[in-house]
């Protein structure tokens, strides 16, 4: 015997035949038919135990710092503004103005346990804090931190700062299309040697091995030897499909300085060859405009005229060779030969950005 059921299928309502005896009619049958049960319900009492973590936990801090410790904590926690309370690098942000809002509201903390009610503060996110408060940076520490931090960003690959500090002479290389120039300073900044040169056989076209080979050896063996030699970093846009070819150019330089300079990297595995940021140079003189470098042309000519006239310039041209240097400076004054103000100015901003930053 059959009957009509309605069942859903497909998100519509179907009806369709069911015989009495099947499993399906038996089951909906019990489920709608079944008689309640008259047994009394368990009643489980209900048990908060988040709030009884929360006790363990306050338990657990009062363990872990002195009773001196907690006073120190406390008195920061009570009495500090929220200016005050961004000073730990832990409570910068939203974490200083809840302590703040919570100590108006609630009155001041009582005990380390009551830093846990704060909105954003967990077990392990208070020990932290109590352990910055007791333990805060100290300005050298701080100091040295943002140093770090810089030289990241100034100069690839890393270096250690006992080998910076150690640095006697550099010799800094800033290459362009047409020509290469260097400038040899030592940690006085005296000029040892300032020149450039162009090769006429790159950027043809053909870009072969070969002809970069020949011609960066040969400009590497005119220059002299340094603890360091320091690369500009120029990076044209990738998105900018004309300049690829003066992109790939630059990339084949550098990798030919870096392999011909490191003459001792596959001995110590330590690196000779540094890049330097550009911008970071335009920068550290002022020849920015947005992000566009301008000319340091200008600059360099100041520095040579208060070679002479100053008695503690920033930049020592030897007299035997200052002569040379202007009328070098003022050869090229009219083409404007960037690379060779920008090997100087790389030169000067290395030591007072990378080195003479490290000896304090």
């Amino acid at each position: 015997m059959n009957i009509l059921s309605l069942l859903l299928a497909g998100g519509r309502w179907r009806c369709f035949p069911v015989p009495l005896g099947s499993s399906l009619f038996q089951s909906l049958h019990n489920s709608c038919c079944r008689k309640k049960s008259t047994a009394p319900k368990k009643i489980i009492p209900h048990v908060d135990f988040s709030d009884e973590n929360a006790k363990e936990s306050g338990k657990a801090l009062d363990k872990l710092f002195s009773s001196e410790q907690q006073a120190s904590i406390l008195h920061v926690l009570n009495t500090a503004s929220n200016k005050e309370l961004e000073a730990f690098t832990l409570l910068r942000g939203k974490k200083s103005l809840s302590i703040v809002e919570h100590r108006e509201k609630f009155g001041p903390f009582q005990n380390l346990e009551s830093l846990m009610n704060v909105p954003l503060f967990q077990y392990k996110t208070t020990i932290q804090v109590c352990n910055s408060i007791l333990n805060p940076e100290t300005g050298g520490k701080k100091r040295k931190l943002q140093e770090n931090r810089l030289l990241r960003k100034l100069i690839k690959p890393e270096i250690g700062r006992e080998r910076l500090k150690a640095i006697n002479s550099i010799v800094s290389i800033v290459s362009g299309t047409r020509r290469i120039a260097w400038a040899h300073l030592d940690r006085q900044l005296a000029v040892l040697d300032w020149q450039q040169t162009e090769y006429c056989r790159l950027m043809k076209g053909t870009y072969l091995s070969s002809a970069y080979l020949e011609e960066i050896s040969s400009v590497v063996s005119k220059m002299p030897k340094a603890d360091f030699y320091v690369l500009e970093k120029t990076g044209p846009s990738f998105q900018n499909s004309s300049l690829f070819p003066i992109l790939l150019h630059f990339h084949i330089m550098e990798a030919m300085l870096y392999a011909l300079l490191n003459t001792t990297f596959t001995r110590d595995g330590r690196h000779q060859v540094l890049s330097m940021n550009r911008n970071a140079v335009g920068k550290h003189f002022e020849l920015m405009i947005g992000d566009t470098r301008t000319s340091g042309k200008e600059v360099v000519k100041q520095l040579l005229s208060e070679s002479v006239l100053k008695e503690e310039p920033r930049v020592f041209f030897p007299p035997d060779k200052i002569v040379r240097y202007r009328q070098m400076f003022s050869s090229t004054e009219q083409y404007r030969i960037e690379e060779l103000y920008d090997s100087l100015l790389q030169a000067i901003a290395f030591y007072e950005l990378a080195v003479f930053n490290t000896e304090s």
